[in-house]
């Protein structure tokens, strides 16, 4: 069960407008290392919907290095050659693409699967998927919209779905689902 969990919080509509980035390392199932900043979005424009989710602004981040600043150094070594997951892939994967493009950074293969995906196959009787709703199922305590909380939860969600399966790796899990690993180039 070796993989790593991301989440981004934006600062408005625009995916390369990331506002803090969450990750979660976990090795054999066991977590083995976090990363949490927050990020100087390109724009510095933070729509107030956005803030009254996730409660940053402008002045919370004013001092924060640009995502630029952390690819080569801190995100992409902490990436390793583990598959990415996230609740709701679709976003994040778009968020970290979208950023990558605007900084013309490298772009890696990256491998990843979306634990929405995952519960929805898991648990078809839920009424709602929604990462809030899954951990108070669940009774998983969190800080709902914290990219560090959200990454953690997206975790225990895996590893849950993983004891439901009595899978070891994730190449069984995503198997046993029947969702698909992708990979973006």
């Amino acid at each position: 069960m070796d993989f790593v969990t991301i989440d981004f919080e934006t600062a408005n509509y625009s995916r390369k407008n990331a506002c803090s980035l969450g990750m979660i390392k976990y090795q054999n199932g066991i977590k083995i290392d976090t990363f949490y900043s927050l990020i100087k979005p390109p724009t510095h424009y933070f729509k107030p919907e956005f803030s009254a989710i996730h409660g940053l602004t402008l002045d919370d981040v004013k001092d924060a290095p640009a995502f630029s600043e952390l690819w080569d150094s801190k995100i992409l070594p902490f990436f390793g050659n583990y598959p990415l997951a996230a609740h709701n892939a679709h976003f994040d994967i778009n968020v970290l693409f979208a950023i990558l493009k605007y900084y013309e950074l490298s772009n890696p293969a990256i491998k990843y699967f979306c634990s929405l995906q995952l519960a929805r196959h898991t648990w078809p009787s839920k009424k709602s998927y929604s990462l809030s709703n899954l951990a108070k199922e669940f009774g998983i305590q969190y800080h709902e919209h914290n990219a560090l909380d959200d990454a953690e939860t997206c975790g225990k969600i895996i590893l849950m779905a993983a004891d439901e399966y009595e899978c070891s790796n994730i190449n069984d899990l995503i198997f046993s689902v029947n969702i698909k690993m992708k990979e973006i180039k």
